[in-house]
């Protein structure tokens, strides 16, 4: 009977030493590096004209510091824009297309369907509706056909600031070349132009350098 207890302690010991050790808690639901916010004071430190829309020449279009941090914070998240280097340029490029947030409608000179915060060409409007709002969606704002078609499909991701805002997250993160991206990521005034002439296909403007500059002096400082 001794022996008997001897060996089912000692098994009882091996098998307390063999036990497998307790995974590591799930990193979906205890995320190491969440996605930082954007806050209303980065946004008008780096603008001081978002604190306020005071004076915007369509006050419906315009969103505040406030409600910009809220909406990009957002996108941020929805489409896992986590490094301060593409954060700070899609700031920058809103900022510059949105005249500070002012617009989300191409007012000058009035391009149909032109909009959101980025100021999205028709076409892209059309990805990013479908995108967001549904194919079938698309098909009966385009159904009103010519301008007013077009005016309804950007009327789509228009309807809220954080489709408005989540325009710009979105066309990085489906429409960039992983190069682009890993220039953004840089934070590098070759990356910021790189993304300008080859993603965003326009020109690489001195006036859009400003808002660039101060985005990422600010984002980079807060991470």
């Amino acid at each position: 009977m001794y022996i008997k207890n001897v060996l089912l302690a000692s098994a009882f010991a091996l098998s307390t030493i063999a036990a497998p050790i307790p995974d590591c808690p799930d990193e979906d639901n205890n995320p190491v590096n969440p996605t930082p916010a954007v806050t209303a004071a980065q946004l008008t430190a780096i603008a001081p004209e978002t604190a306020s829309c005071s004076g915007a020449p369509f006050p419906e279009e315009c969103a505040d510091a406030t409600q910009a941090a809220t909406a990009l914070s957002a996108a941020f998240e929805t489409y896992q824009i986590t490094t301060p280097g593409e954060q700070a340029a899609i700031i920058a490029y809103e900022l510059f297309e949105s005249a500070n947030f002012k617009y989300n409608k191409n007012h000058f000179p009035g391009r149909p369907g032109q909009g959101t915060r980025m100021m999205a060409m028709p076409p892209f409007v059309e990805l990013y509706a479908t995108a967001v709002a549904g194919a079938d969606a698309v098909t009966q704002a385009k159904a009103a056909g010519g301008d007013a078609g077009l005016n309804a499909v950007l009327a789509l991701v228009n309807g809220d600031d954080e489709k408005s805002f989540g325009s710009a997250a979105w066309f990085v993160s489906t429409q960039c070349s992983a190069d682009v991206r890993a220039g953004l990521v840089a934070g590098t005034e070759e990356g910021w132009h790189a993304f300008l002439t080859e993603c965003v296909q326009t020109t690489a403007d001195p006036t859009r350098d400003p808002a660039w500059v101060a985005a990422s002096g600010v984002i980079k400082a807060a991470n």
